[in-house]
């Protein structure tokens, strides 16, 4: 159920989001960290808000999860590789699309969240197409009514980040993770991704030698009918493809939320400055325990390394799987079991869906052995997998708060806020427009 505030906003404020212009968003988005309650005790810019912190409604909050990770449909997924055909691609991860892209539909990011209300967790990665553009209206409403369930709560407090460095860059100590705020934190699971890549590259002939201890993957001459084991890939290649690829969904899922915050009317920003230890789990202090990943060490290691959060977010590879043949077999029931993109049954958004995903080949024995192979090695050998990146990833976040506008209006020329920040407070919560210049 949404507070009065919500009900008033959907009535008055959703039609007006909807019909926002793409150009002004992309013309308009500015990093504005300064918030209702904020306050800069020094310099050119010193400044104390006159006002409470006020923090977004349930409505405001879903609005900007649902651009960050909301799902828009059914994915078109590869349509033609010459190498397959006339099998589809099945590289996909996911059958959905969201509202960032990912590299062949692999999807391995998560959204986590944290305001005054808790820390929240947001899966969508595998929730299927929650609206479906062929059969209805897409519109911020629906996907806010789809998707509200998806919201599960893990703590009724704000996480807990000292406004202090090493947790917050020092430029951050004083506007990050403040009271009224909502502080999105995009997750990926770079173990998965590299299975992805490993069986990409096993699809296309390829495997992956050791060239960080210049030699070849035992075993790996097993399956010279699957891959060229005269001319396989580095591991660190596979790895940077692997964690760049990622990162992209990171990033582009908070570029998304940034341009919804113009639309809204909302401040915020897009930035990295938190320390990923601290927010992942792996602080090393106990009252910072962040989002409560596990974490190990090891001395052939050069930083602690989270692999997920038992029943939240499991990375797939140890310890939340026995071995990594356990994590390919989950991978490979991701990709083709119920639910999957390469299951006849799941919906899709092709005329002849069934006949689309059913002609995909299904990963067998062999090649999930191939995978399993090369993956159990890097895992024994350096420890952990991947073996030079980190297991569980995090770069971009976005925070979302009310805008002082009576700062703005101060220390900037006109400009320095767009009309929807000007009109948020009328349109979103019922109150005056403010005196603010646009």
């Amino acid at each position: 159920m949404y507070a009065d505030d919500d009900r008033g906003a959907r009535a008055e404020a959703l039609p007006k989001l909807a019909a926002f212009p793409l150009v002004e968003a992309l013309l308009g988005r500015r990093s504005r960290r300064f918030a209702l309650g904020d306050e800069i005790p020094d310099g050119p810019l010193a400044y104390r808000s006159e006002h409470e912190p006020v923090p977004l409604t349930e409505l405001e909050r879903m609005l900007v999860l649902g651009a960050m990770g909301g799902t828009t449909g059914w994915h078109y997924s590869i349509t033609r590789h010459a190498r397959y055909a006339p099998h589809v691609s099945n590289y996909a991860g996911a059958a959905a699309g969201r509202t960032f892209p990912s590299a062949a539909g692999i999807h391995t990011a998560e959204l986590f969240c944290t305001d005054d209300s808790g820390v929240y967790f947001f899966p969508t990665r595998d929730a299927g197409a929650l609206v479906d553009p062929a059969v209805e209206e897409v519109t911020p409403d629906l996907v806010v009514e789809r998707h509200q369930q998806r919201l599960r709560r893990l703590s009724d407090q704000r996480l807990y980040l000292p406004a202090e460095e090493p947790y917050l860059e020092g430029h951050n100590t004083w506007c990050v993770n403040v009271p009224g705020s909502l502080l999105v934190i995009p997750v990926a699971d770079i173990a998965q991704h590299l299975l992805a890549v490993l069986c990409f590259f096993v699809q296309n002939g390829y495997g992956i030698y050791d060239d960080v201890h210049h030699r070849e993957i035992p075993g790996l001459a097993e399956f010279s009918t699957l891959v060229d084991v005269e001319e396989p890939f580095p591991l660190t290649f596979a790895e940077q493809y692997a964690l760049t690829e990622a990162t992209a969904e990171l990033a582009t899922a908070c570029y998304a939320g940034v341009l919804m915050l113009q639309a809204m009317g909302l401040g915020g920003w897009m930035f990295d400055g938190i320390d990923r230890f601290s927010m992942l789990g792996a602080s090393g202090n106990p009252d910072v325990p962040g989002l409560g990943f596990r974490y190990d060490e090891d001395e052939r290691w050069s930083t602690p390394n989270p692999t997920g959060r038992a029943g939240v977010f499991e990375a797939y590879c140890p310890p939340h799987y026995p071995d990594m043949a356990a994590a390919v077999e989950t991978f490979a029931e991701r990709k083709f079991g119920p639910g999957g993109p390469f299951h006849r049954d799941t919906p899709g958004a092709w005329t002849d869906t069934p006949g689309f995903r059913g002609s995909a080949l299904v990963h067998d024995e062999e090649f999930k052995a191939c995978v399993a192979l090369q993956a159990q090695y890097v895992d024994e050998t350096f420890g952990k997998f991947p073996a030079t990146v980190p297991t569980v990833f995090i770069l971009n976040y976005v925070q979302a708060h009310h805008l002082d506008l009576d700062f703005y209006d101060r220390f900037f020329k006109p400009g320095a806020y767009l009309r929807t920040h000007a009109t948020h407070m009328a349109d979103w919560h019922g109150g005056s427009e403010g005196t603010g210049h646009r």
